[in-house]
């Protein structure tokens, strides 16, 4: 016998209190209880029995739902993989599986139990989430999906039935409630010291014969154990304390913040925000992708989990909601409505405004003219089948797939919302540098608005063509020529009150079977009166569906804005996916150039508006809504005419040909030009038997380039960019075009004008 044996034992009721059970894999067919007296109540499960079965879980839009065996015990839903054929190992599965409540039934229950039982203990999660630290919700809009919030992700799940559903629901809110068990202040006591006797060993041992030393010697030897472990379980005992507090801490936290997301979802629905969803503010700023989360109103509160070794395709989530657009433009408006500038912002707690400067009302026209033909449709692949690959300046293409507007009209079309330069302007002269570049960037973005909707080219320009556009209702005087052939380069010149606007473009095209590419290689610099300039080039557009279905533009790249003074600015345009159900996103941010901080998010879409947000956008925390704090900056004109070429008021006016401007325009003029105007009137067969013919007048301008041709108006700098070198609105005061071809080739009277 050992004589340890005869010692008293301890309680150790504490400890033994808090070990934990065995994970349950599997639920296997559970033994048969044994027998009952008759009067006796039937078995109650066990309140903290495992519970077991399988969920479809959302991975991702490329993989949707995927089935997982989900595990719930000690208050942790695990879920694992199902792998199928017995993955795993062999048969070691659990003893104590007969403990676990299985929810559920079917085929996909059956094979999850066959795969658990065959996995046995090297079955490991996928994943754990603690229900003391989580939400559980029912969906309101499906009765067979409930959602788990752990504060940094969601878990989306769907059962097969809505039985299954509440029965999760409930053992889950039940396993919340109970795991970790509420402690006292009894069970974090200080430990008392145990007082040790050893006079039932010493009497034993002597009986034994040992002598007086072999005793003491026993006795030393078994206080000396007993004691330390006394000190590791006092040990033990503080650090459960420590780790029970901070839990009882992230609880109080978590509280906290479901509060605080429960109130701030309660005041945009106040606000008309209710099908409105949280931006993910960092995805933002890194122009990362994040799995899209189900449109739910629960799914509000955090993001998606996904399987990391399962994502192969991510949709970029949605910082921009549609709703989000209107409710902050809704917002503007009330302000602008209830007597604020639109150009009033708040920093600091003081309201800083500039005023609006005020141009003389021009009425111009609104409408095209009615045509006179019906036009005759052509089929495009038929025309460019050959040229797959090969640069579409060199391409041909009948008047069909024109609009009435030349390349140098376009280019002033991108000031049609110059009202932002002169905001900028009056900005910079209170000082405010910051919301300079600001104006600057809605700027830069919005000429990208006129290309929504718009499925018909522009007419190349001919070499040495020109266009002028003055408007003072607008403040600005416009000009543009047509620099040089090949490569195709246009250039042009804007001034405007207090600055001045220039660049020159060549743009790249490529045919790749189902779209175009449009690379546009330029620089284009905007110079304020004060000296501080920014320079910024534009990015890639792709034209999609040119053969079948409906044609439409896309715009995507990085432009970079860089300023002289304080300030320059990252623009990011998203690339549109095919699942996209929220295109057209711009963001990114402005950044001191002296010390390299981001000072102001923007965000927005080219086609609809663009806002900012003041403040280091990194310093946010992960949940913050930018759209709570957003500016409205710019809003496109949403005026649209019925026409086939979806111009707007803007555009229309661009080729408008007033008789008193007959003798003030040079020949070269894109107004003059003859196929343009006859395809404005709806003169089809005209404007394609001109477009001909000036095409092979066209191909006489290589020749000329070649033999030294300069352009009139521009000339090359020291940067290989061209430059405005004046004159023209002086020859035009005088109408002295001396020494200007007549480049269109025609002394005949022009087609009508309107």
């Amino acid at each position: 016998m050992n004589p340890l044996c005869c010692i008293a034992p301890v309680s150790l009721d504490h400890a033994a209190e808090y070990h934990h059970r065995p994970r349950i894999l599997a639920a296997a067919p559970t033994p048969p209880p044994p027998p009952q007296p008759e009067a006796a109540a039937p078995p109650q499960p066990e309140a903290g029995a495992a519970v077991a079965g399988v969920l479809h879980k959302w991975v991702n839009y490329g993989k949707g739902w995927r089935s997982r065996w989900f595990v719930l015990e000690d208050g942790v839903l695990s879920y694992y993989k199902l792998r199928g054929g017995g993955a795993g190992g062999a048969g070691n599965g659990d003893s104590s599986a007969s403990t676990a409540r299985v929810i559920g039934e079917g085929d996909a229950l059956r094979r999850a139990r066959e795969d658990a039982a065959a996995a046995g203990k090297q079955w490991k999660p996928f994943g754990e989430i603690h229900l003391k630290v989580s939400s559980i919700r029912a969906s309101k809009s499906d009765d067979k999906r409930l959602y788990i919030f752990s504060g940094t992700k969601t878990l989306h799940l769907r059962c097969e039935t809505e039985e299954d559903r509440n029965a999760w629901v409930e053992s889950l809110l039940s396993a919340k409630d109970r795991f970790p068990r509420s402690l006292t202040s009894n069970d974090f006591g200080p430990v008392a010291d145990i007082a040790l006797s050893t006079e039932k060993l010493r009497v034993r041992l002597l009986q034994e014969g040992l002598n007086e030393t072999v005793v003491k010697e026993c006795e030393s030897i078994m206080t000396t154990e007993l004691l330390e472990l006394h000190n590791q379980m006092k040990s033990q005992q503080q650090q459960h304390s420590v780790l029970v507090d901070r839990l009882r801490q992230l609880e109080t936290e978590k509280v906290e913040l479901e509060r605080t997301v429960v109130h701030e979802t309660k005041e945009r629905e106040a606000h008309g925000y209710t099908n409105g969803r949280y931006s993910d503010f960092h995805s933002v700023l890194s122009g990362g992708s994040g799995s899209e989360s189900d449109p739910d109103t629960a799914s509000q509160v955090a993001d998606v989990e996904s399987d990391e070794d399962e994502v192969t395709y991510f949709d970029t989530r949605d910082f921009l909601s549609v709703e989000s657009l209107r409710s902050a433009s809704s917002r503007r408006r009330e302000l602008l409505t209830n007597g604020c500038s639109g150009l009033e912002y708040i920093r600091d707690s003081t309201v800083s405004t500039v005023k609006s400067i005020q141009y003389p009302f021009v009425k111009r026209r609104d409408k095209l003219p009615e045509p006179k033909e019906k036009e005759k449709p052509v089929g495009l692949w038929s025309i460019i089948k050959e040229n797959i690959g090969k640069d579409l300046s060199g391409v041909c293409l009948p008047v069909y797939f024109n609009e009435p507007l030349s390349s140098l009209q376009k280019c002033f079309e991108d000031l049609e919302y110059s009202y932002l330069v002169d905001n900028a302007l009056q900005w910079g002269k209170q000082g405010d540098s910051l919301m300079r570049i600001l104006h600057v960037a809605a700027f830069a973005v919005s000429s990208y608005a006129s290309t929504e909707g718009r499925q018909c080219k522009p007419f190349n320009p001919l070499l040495g063509e020109t266009y002028e556009a003055d408007y003072p209702d607008k403040g600005l005087r416009f000009f543009s020529e047509k620099v040089s052939h090949h490569p195709m380069v246009v250039a042009c010149h804007c001034d405007g009150r207090g600055w001045k606007f220039w660049g020159d473009s060549n743009l790249k095209g490529k045919f790749w079977g189902r779209s175009i590419q449009l690379d546009p290689i330029g620089v284009l610099t905007l110079q304020f009166d004060d000296g501080e300039t920014f320079q910024w080039s534009k990015v890639t557009t792709s034209i999609y569906n040119i053969i079948i279905g409906k044609i439409y533009c896309d715009h995507y790249g990085t432009m970079r804005i860089k300023g002289s003074g304080h300030y320059s600015c990252k623009l990011k345009f998203k690339e549109l996916s095919i699942i996209d159900r929220n295109p057209h996103q711009v963001h990114g941010f402005v950044q001191d150039n002296r010390t390299g901080q981001k000072v102001a998010m923007l965000i927005g879409k080219w086609d609809e508006a663009m806002y900012y947000v003041l403040g280091d956008p990194s310093a946010k925390p992960k949940w913050y809504d930018p759209m709570s704090e957003a500016v409205l900056l710019w809003e496109r004109d949403k005026s649209m005419n019925q026409t086939r070429y979806n111009l707007s008021p803007f555009a229309i006016s661009l080729n408008e040909l007033a008789p008193h401007m007959l003798t003030k325009l040079p020949p070269t003029d894109s107004r003059l030009r003859p196929d343009q105007r006859h395809l404005e009137n709806g003169e089809y067969e005209m404007a394609n038997s001109e477009k001909l013919r000036l095409e092979q007048l066209q191909r006489q301008a290589r020749r000329l380039q070649e033999k030294g041709w300069q352009p009139r108006w521009f000339r090359k700098d020291e940067d290989d960019s061209y430059c405005y070198v004046g004159g023209y609105w002086e020859a035009r005061e005088k109408g002295n075009w001396d020494g200007i071809p007549e480049i269109f080739g025609q002394s005949s009277t022009l087609p009508g004008w309107s």
